[in-house]
């Protein structure tokens, strides 16, 4: 067995969730894993979860927003030191609510211009590149 299978893989929903233009992104925690990094908001799937379900749940937890959560748009795997993870990323129409910063640091709505100004994990550049690839940053 390779180190690489030794590791724990971790399945995680991301929400691309827009209003006029622009995305809503997260800063983490200044505690844990990738502290003080800005993300597509989401979290990780639960046992028995679907990844929407993981995602609509995720959102209402950290943001207080009640989201529908649609077909995973693009799969990320990425290795980290201690664990893979696979981010699964969904766009998402909010139903309820105005974010809120409740488990995440602070929030904000960012024109896809501007995602240069932010430090973001790795899984989460490639989000940003496979939706400039794709024409997927307007409106």
């Amino acid at each position: 067995m390779t180190k690489q299978n030794q590791k724990p893989r971790i399945h995680v929903s991301a929400g691309l969730i827009r209003k006029d233009g622009r995305f809503l992104i997260a800063k983490r925690q200044e505690e844990g894993h990738l502290a003080g990094y800005w993300e597509f908001p989401g979290g990780k799937q639960e046992r028995g979860e679907s990844l929407q379900a993981c995602l609509e749940r995720e959102i209402e937890e950290e943001l207080g927003l009640k989201i529908r959560a649609g077909q995973v748009l693009l799969a990320v795997e990425h290795e980290y030191e201690t664990k893979l993870i696979t981010l699964h990323v969904m766009e998402c129409v909010i139903l309820v609510g105005k974010p809120m910063s409740l488990e995440c640091q602070e929030f904000k709505w960012v024109d896809p211009a501007n995602f240069h100004k932010y430090a973001f994990p790795p899984p989460d550049v490639e989000v940003i590149e496979f939706l400039s690839r794709n024409n997927l940053i307007a409106g």
